[in-house]
């Protein structure tokens, strides 16, 4: 990624924080294995302070969208006390196999660790730690084989919404660990962090930014009656 490319990801940008439209496919950070993250291009988005900005949060590496970065540490400090205390709203889009037999609901299952010797796959434990997530449908394809949800994680726990989704019967589209997607060749994940809210000033309303759909989620989209926006999409 060049640092123009990075730039044209900005999304959202004041004195305390930035947010961008974060692509699929790329690490937010880089793992134990190395490798190209996105946390490498992030001195790109300086700005003209001393220092690159930071993540004050994660995104899966197959989920895009919003992505919230601090500016500087007393920035990440405040960010970081409203993400753990949930004052921040988070709302996904995703494009999921089958069809819910409601329109809106609750999914409230615990999840502990799926495999200790992976500790960010999860599972369904009715002894793990407690996980909610408000769904809704927006949208139903003819076929009735897939719908779009949007998905508000009440709790932040490490892949909640794509375990949700798999044990309530309808895996999130492109989901290789949780649901019917190959390992490799299958389509992309289709979930989208499509808006961020977040009251980062006392005395202002809070700033909401929204992410455009990806390029790889349109066409199921549209299947499920999405309307592409008037504006121009990027990739």
């Amino acid at each position: 990624m060049t640092p123009e490319q990075m730039v044209s990801r900005l999304l959202y940008r004041d004195g305390l924080m930035l947010v961008i439209d974060k692509p699929s496919g790329f690490a937010v950070h880089r793992g134990p294995k190395g490798g190209e993250s996105l946390e490498d291009h992030f001195d790109a988005l300086r700005f003209g302070l001393p220092r690159a900005p930071a993540l004050a949060h994660r995104l899966d590496r197959d989920t895009s969208g919003c992505l919230v970065l601090g500016r500087h540490r007393k920035a990440l400090a405040q960010l970081g006390r409203l993400f753990k205390s949930g004052l921040i709203d988070k709302t996904y889009w995703a494009v999921v196999e089958g069809a819910p037999p409601n329109d809106e609901g609750v999914i409230e299952l615990p999840l502990g660790r799926l495999d200790e010797r992976r500790g960010w796959w999860m599972k369904h434990d009715p002894n793990g730690q407690p996980a909610v997530t408000r769904w809704k449908v927006m949208g139903r394809s003819l076929d009735g084989k897939s719908t779009w949800l949007s998905l508000e994680p009440i709790t932040g726990r490490t892949h909640q919404l794509r375990v949700h989704c798999a044990e309530m019967g309808w895996p999130i589209l492109g989901d290789a660990i949780y649901g019917k997607a190959p390992r490799s060749g299958g389509p992309i994940l289709h979930l989208h962090a499509r808006e961020v809210v977040v009251p980062l000033y006392k005395i202002r309303e809070p700033v909401r930014v929204v992410a455009p759909v990806p390029r790889h989620m349109r066409a199921a989209l549209e299947q499920c009656g999405w309307k592409e926006e008037a504006t121009s999409l990027r990739a």
